[in-house]
């Protein structure tokens, strides 16, 4: 028996070519931007971890040095002068905000909002 030659391609699922090159131009978007991200997370870490090794000073001067001391090395664009230090019972607590902005295309931009404090 033969097979119905109009059934078997009304059966037939897939996707078309131009249906391809549009999940290939969305997905290389996409990729585009989280290859942007990337060095911003990167660089939200090294803050973190400068802002948990500062809170070791005893004095505000001291925290801003040992925090611009991290900058050096893990070359970050925040600075000691960008940090907030506060003393919450025996505890110093080093606090930072700032932005990231990211050009997407024309006027476009995407802006990242990082905001942390020393555990």
């Amino acid at each position: 028996m033969r097979a119905n030659r109009s059934t078997s391609r009304s059966n037939q699922r897939g996707i078309s070519f131009i249906g391809l090159l549009f999940v290939a131009i969305v997905l290389a978007c996409v990729g585009v931007v989280v290859a942007q991200v990337i060095p911003t997370l990167v660089e939200y870490q090294a803050i973190d971890k400068a802002a948990n090794k500062a809170k070791e000073g005893v004095t505000v001067p001291e925290v801003r040095a040992i925090f611009d001391r991290a900058q050096a090395i893990d070359d970050f664009k925040l600075s000691g002068k960008d940090i907030v230090v506060e003393k919450v019972g025996e505890k110093v607590v080093v606090s930072y905000s700032y932005e990231r902005e990211i050009h997407l295309f024309g006027p476009a931009y995407l802006t990242m909002k990082y905001k942390g404090q020393s555990r």
